[in-house]
């Protein structure tokens, strides 16, 4: 039994080491500018616009191709439903 507890006093001693030494290599990789860099709010507002502006103009592209077969079909339905009644 005793020999257990000397392994468990050994491997708790190592896990405190362990958390140490990863914990100040983190405090120091904090105080990178690559950390800085990584953990900045701003965004990235250009490729956000990128964004936006594509898919504007997809959408327009694809409303002006189909926007006569939509409104053909559109009043197909209402004459239909005209004819309902």
């Amino acid at each position: 039994m005793s020999t257990f507890v000397k392994v468990s006093e050994i491997s708790t001693t190592k896990s405190i080491q362990l958390f140490q030494a990863i914990n100040s290599r983190l405090i120091e990789f904090k105080k990178t500018r690559i950390y800085r860099a990584l953990t900045d709010d701003r965004g990235d507002v250009p490729g956000w616009v990128l964004v936006v502006l594509m898919t504007t103009g997809l959408v327009t592209a694809i409303w002006t191709i189909a926007a006569p077969r939509l409104t053909a079909i559109l009043k197909n339905s209402l004459d239909s439903m005209n004819g309902i009644r």
